[in-house]
């Protein structure tokens, strides 16, 4: 067994690695950027090693530094957790030059699956099934037009080199495909470093599926079963499950037989993802079930697949890096009840699900399920990572047994003052397709309005916080055998609300909730408010004016579509802001003319930061 393991990544992953870590008797180096000095997974580690200022490519994507930071500590091997370094097939040779060793495939694996062109043209030669479309070479933008119109529309664009649903555009129209192939290229470039597209049927009813695969030095290669994937927002995951609904057994044994035989094709050794995309349109069926890609890693959604099989993941991974055979042979492994997992984002479903930035002053995800995180209280949420702070995994004998205890979890957490997901995720697992099992990967995009969390308290508990609180109130009416009914005006985040109590108005009694604060948090299905007394004069920053375009958040500007004096029209695109790993396209509000465009293209914003201002014609 390895005696020492640094740890090339940050947050809730980290975290885990290092606790199987701890268990097994190894020793634990942590990485960290300026903006994580005081992370969880810096005060876990049994050393840490600062490699830079806080944007990724000035720290956690820098491999000659965390390769230095091993050799500093004494670090015998490296783990990259998930994202980051973890399929750069350079960083794992550099690893192994250095005399190191890299929990991962061989470097060769890596690059034989990280090119979804050259893995789908692999796994066909190999008898694995691959979803019609073009893998080709030619790039110009005529030729894929033509390409996709053989096709057939709706196609998707993906980026050969994309991964975590980056670089991926659904085209449904002959007349939008040049813009989105744009789109497409250019994230590509700026997440991938490669723009180069592949072009794919889209196929309607689709459900996400993969399986969880695991090769050791020995020959041994074994499945773990799969996943389902299939609840999506924008391509990016946001319930998983296994097992997946409605597969039965037969289909079951030729889905992760043809995982197996992936790879075996490129002599896989450690964790590795298959993913499939299904035609759900007639049920699960093994002929209408074909390769997507390879995720050459450690998943985000491995809880699962540990849940159902009762395997440690990270231990076999450690395990076989220290040159251990499988710690199970394929016959020894089997399912054992459902698990769900939902992750839990600080982003604001109201506000378009816009990243919620700033300090964790009340965080409280309770017991009643496995979590992983890598925050906890009065941590700050930064701009510069992607906004998950937890993941919540619930494990039951039955899937309804899961789900229902998935949410239950999620509607009790607490956090505040950023607002997080938790109320949508609530929604979803409470929907009745999504607890019928009927699911695709477009459900979330019907059914999206339906799952918009509530975004203040129910009468209930508003009445019950004003109680608590006090605040001013006016008798407003009686009822026979009955308290006098009352009206009190309090102020929810900082806003007015009137409310019907029976109790009389009296000071705050202690907070509701778990977190308890000077002032009374109250929390309902996962979303989190302060009330507090009403107050006779409100002040308020004055609002921005009519056609002023203001950055949601901080950010880097990456396009700006438009000129001060060019005429514009309503819902014309203006500027284009990348925060916490996405673009955000902000439009005109109204047909007008640009006053003001203040910023280039790169300039860093604040949130706030004005970046146009569209008066109307006649104004100009």
């Amino acid at each position: 067994m390895l005696a020492s393991l640094l740890i090339a990544n940050r947050g809730e992953i980290a975290c885990r690695i290092i606790r199987t870590a701890r268990r097994l008797g190894i020793r634990t180096v942590a990485v960290y950027s300026d903006a994580d000095a005081q992370a969880l997974h810096v005060a876990m580690a049994d050393d840490a090693v600062r490699i830079g200022p806080a944007p990724v490519r000035d720290s956690y994507l820098l491999g000659d530094r965390i390769i230095a930071a091993a050799r500093d500590t004494g670090a015998q091997a490296i783990h990259p957790g998930y994202g980051f370094l973890s399929e750069n097939a350079q960083f794992a040779q550099a690893v192994i030059d250095a005399g190191l060793i890299w929990v991962g495939p061989d470097p060769a694996s890596i690059t034989a699956m990280g090119l979804k062109d050259a893995a789908k043209a692999l796994m066909a030669d190999a008898g694995v099934p691959v979803t019609p479309g073009y893998l080709g070479d030619n790039q110009d933008p005529d030729h894929l037009a033509d390409q996709a119109a053989a096709i057939g529309y709706p196609v998707l664009i993906k980026a050969v080199a994309g991964g975590g649903g980056k670089g991926m555009r659904l085209v449904e129209r002959p007349a939008d495909f040049a813009d989105a192939l744009l789109s497409c290229q250019r994230e590509a470039a700026s997440s991938f470093g490669n723009a180069h597209v592949l072009i794919e049927k889209y196929i309607e009813r689709p459900r996400h599926i993969e399986v969880q695969v695991f090769g050791d030095r020995h020959g041994n290669i074994v499945h773990l079963f799969e996943r389902d994937c299939s609840l999506q927002r924008r391509h990016q995951k946001v319930i998983e499950e296994a097992p997946a609904p409605g597969m039965d057994g037969a289909t079951r044994d030729a889905l992760c037989a043809a995982a197996v035989r992936a790879a075996r094709a490129v002599d896989y050794v450690g964790a590795g993802t298959i993913e499939f995309i299904a035609d759900a349109s007639e049920g699960l069926r093994a002929d209408r079930i074909w390769f997507m890609e390879m995720n050459t890693r450690l998943q985000v959604e491995h809880p699962v697949t540990e849940a159902i099989t009762g395997q440690d993941l990270v231990e076999w991974q450690l395990r076989v890096a220290s040159g251990e055979p499988l710690p199970r042979a394929q016959a020894d492994l089997s399912i054992t009840g459902w698990a769900m997992e939902a992750r839990l984002y600080a982003e604001d479903p109201a506000k378009g699900f816009l990243p919620s930035i700033g300090r964790l002053d009340a965080f409280d995800l309770g017991d009643s399920v496995r979590v992983d995180t890598g925050v906890g209280q009065g941590a700050t949420i930064s701009p510069f990572y992607d906004p998950m702070i937890a993941k919540l995994i619930a494990h039951g004998d039955s899937r309804d047994a899961a789900r229902t205890a998935l949410a239950a979890a999620l509607d009790r957490s607490v956090v505040w003052p950023l607002r997080t997901n938790a109320g949508f995720l609530v929604q979803a697992l409470r929907h009745a397709d999504f607890a019928a099992g009927d699911i695709d990967t477009g459900l979330i995009a019907r059914e999206g309005e339906a799952l918009m969390p509530a975004t203040l308290p129910s009468e209930p508990t508003l009445a019950q916080a004003a109680a608590r609180v006090g605040g001013a109130g006016a008798l407003a009416g009686f009822r026979l055998n009955a308290a006098p009914q009352r009206q009190a005006r309090v102020l929810v985040d900082g806003q007015p609300g009137d409310v019907a109590i029976d109790a009389p108005l009296a000071p705050a009694a202690g907070a509701i909730g778990p977190a308890p604060l000077a002032r009374t948090l109250v929390t309902e299905q996962g979303r989190s408010w302060q009330v507090t007394p009403w107050r006779a004069a409100i002040s308020g920053a004055a609002a921005a004016g009519d056609g002023a375009i203001l950055a949601p958040m901080p950010g880097r500007i990456i396009a700006v579509s438009v000129a001060s004096g060019d005429k514009v029209t309503k819902g014309q695109k203006l500027v284009t802001l990348e925060a916490m790993k996405m673009e955000h396209g902000l439009s005109a509000p109204f047909d007008g003319i640009v006053k003001d465009m203040p910023h280039d293209e790169g300039a860093q914003v604040q949130e706030g930061t004005l970046l146009a201002r569209i008066v109307a014609e006649d104004a100009a």
